[in-house]
């Protein structure tokens, strides 16, 4: 058999020996773009971006679909690191949200484009991206419940329904970034004063309800 012929009909040079998970969830996030979300990825173009056949992709993952809700995960720990960290750094009311949303319209502009997938995948994905993307939602509003609850509790005050207030900022933050995702980046500062007006509206309209009851 000439060299550079394979079994499946592919002919590549140069293809290598052993691939790991990363390899191919870095060969995903090189194919998708504006126009392109992990649904519509096939395993013969992520094997030919990695640089593998085909039948060798299946030593990492059994189907696209589990490299895509691996890819779904990844997102959504990156997202949760990159805000977390933001709020822990800054103290006030004010600024956390503000320093919050800022992070997350970083991770949107990022060029590893993990934020992509979340934004895109629960709506146009199958059954099981938008399960991982459901799951990955749910993870960050736990964490956000529990920072609202510390917070309020630093300056004295009370929150009324706080899983409800996190479901409602993450439901808004990821429905804007959604939109802010096909815009110029030029637009992300005038879109971060409004997403940080209305989380605060939020939050200023849950203590108040806390205090009215």
């Amino acid at each position: 058999m000439h060299p550079e012929l394979h079994p499946d009909g592919d002919v590549h040079a140069g293809r290598k020996a052993s691939i790991s998970r990363e390899d191919l969830i870095s060969a995903a996030l090189k194919l998708i773009g504006p126009h392109r979300s992990v649904s519509t990825l096939s395993l013969r173009e992520v094997a030919r971006e990695a640089g593998i056949a085909p039948n060798s992709f299946y030593r990492q993952f059994r189907d696209m679909d589990e490299l895509a809700v691996a890819l779904i995960d990844l997102a959504g720990r990156s997202l949760r690191k990159a805000i977390g960290g933001a709020r822990q750094r800054i103290g006030s009311d004010k600024s956390i949200v503000r320093g919050s949303v800022s992070a997350f319209f970083d991770q949107l502009r990022a060029d590893d484009k993990l934020l992509h997938i979340l934004l895109r995948e629960g709506t146009v994905g199958s059954d099981a991206f938008k399960h991982a993307v459901e799951r990955e939602l749910e993870h960050f509003e736990e964490e956000l419940r529990i920072d609202l609850i510390r917070l309020a509790a630093a300056e004295g005050a009370r929150l009324h329904e706080p899983a409800l207030v996190s479901k409602a900022i993450t439901r808004l933050v990821f429905a804007i970034g959604a939109t802010a995702m096909d815009l110029p980046p030029e637009k992300d500062a005038e879109l971060i004063d409004q997403l940080s007006q209305m989380v605060r509206m939020i939050i200023t309209g849950a203590r108040a309800l806390a205090e009215g009851r």
